[in-house]
């Protein structure tokens, strides 16, 4: 989609319902209906505020996030939280979990070890962002590497300074409001349940890609 577009709300390729009892519907509805319909609508807004020539020969969010350092807050914080959101819903499924396979459970023994290991260490960087924010796994020159980002940035965007930077492979919302309703501020519950619903098969797509 192109920001000639009016960006809308992305169908969720399930019900509200289809993930418990791992997440629950009123989460789901409430995350998708109202949070990320609010990112969509801001970012929108936004768009209409900016000089046209910044986005001339930047058609996507991917290549918005690409310069990201030109654009302001409203676009990042916005535009982040529309692309994380329909990249999110993505990666979770109705009887999902398990373990990887393919390419992808190879490149992740390989470089941790051991799957067990991965779910420690993405578990732990889930766990050790500090406020709101994304825990991911990305491919940077060629490796996988885990790590996080606050509030909705993303590893596409390209910020002065440091930050974790790679194409997403795996993605997890530990905003508050992705899990308060269910485990309230028991974080660790809803990365546990989280590994009952990874759409291996879009990673893999992902990372493949």
């Amino acid at each position: 989609m192109s920001v000639d577009d009016v960006y809308s709300l992305p169908q969720l390729p399930y019900s509200y319902e289809a993930l418990e009892p791992h997440i629950d519907k009123q989460t789901m509805e409430i995350h998708h209906k109202k949070h990320h319909q609010a990112y969509v609508t801001n970012l929108n807004k936004a768009l209409e505020t900016i000089d046209t020539s910044l986005i001339s020969d930047s058609k996507t969010l991917e290549n918005i996030f690409a310069k990201m350092s030109k654009f302001p807050e409203s676009i990042r914080n916005n535009g982040g939280g529309h692309y994380n959101h329909s990249l999110f819903w993505t990666l979770m499924k109705p009887n999902g979990g398990g373990n990887p396979k393919g390419k992808l459970a190879d490149a992740i023994t390989n470089t941790f070890g051991s799957f067990e290991e991965f779910k420690k260490q993405f578990s732990d960087a889930s766990m050790k962002r500090f406020g709101s924010g994304w825990a991911w796994l990305v491919v940077q020159d060629g490796k996988l590497v885990i790590g996080s980002t606050a509030n909705q940035d993303n590893p596409l965007m390209r910020l002065r300074g440091k930050g974790l930077k790679g194409k997403p492979v795996l993605a997890l919302d530990v905003w508050e409001h992705a899990y308060y309703l269910k485990n309230q501020n028991r974080r660790a519950d809803y990365v546990a349940s989280f590994w009952n619903v990874v759409n291996w098969d879009a990673a893999e797509k992902l990372f493949n890609s």
